[in-house]
């Protein structure tokens, strides 16, 4: 699996929802209206993400969690993370 391009990455960002491209990963934060709302979000990540094979880095503060995607083992951002990204987008705005 391929690492993507700092200008792939910057394309990519440029389509997804409050993403941003730090430290070498993608990284959105997302504050819910409550605490079992944000668990609710994480709960609906991880069962996509467990489908997919592809797990984010969960931080759950409160009412904000963030969301981290890199692939470790590519040792970068790949195509596998900016797809990942899109789906935790819709599954938020589900």
């Amino acid at each position: 699996m391929a690492v993507l391009t700092d200008d792939q990455v910057t394309a990519a960002v440029g389509t997804l929802d409050g993403w941003e491209h730090v430290d070498g990963a993608l990284r959105r934060s997302v504050k819910f209206p409550s605490f079992l709302a944000g668990i609710d979000a994480v709960r609906r990540v991880a069962e996509h993400a467990e489908f997919k094979d592809h797990h984010p880095d969960i931080d759950i503060r409160w009412r904000t969690v963030t969301f981290t995607l890199v692939t470790h083992s590519a040792g970068g951002i790949t195509e596998q993370d900016t797809a990942m990204a899109a789906d935790i987008d819709r599954i938020l705005a589900a």
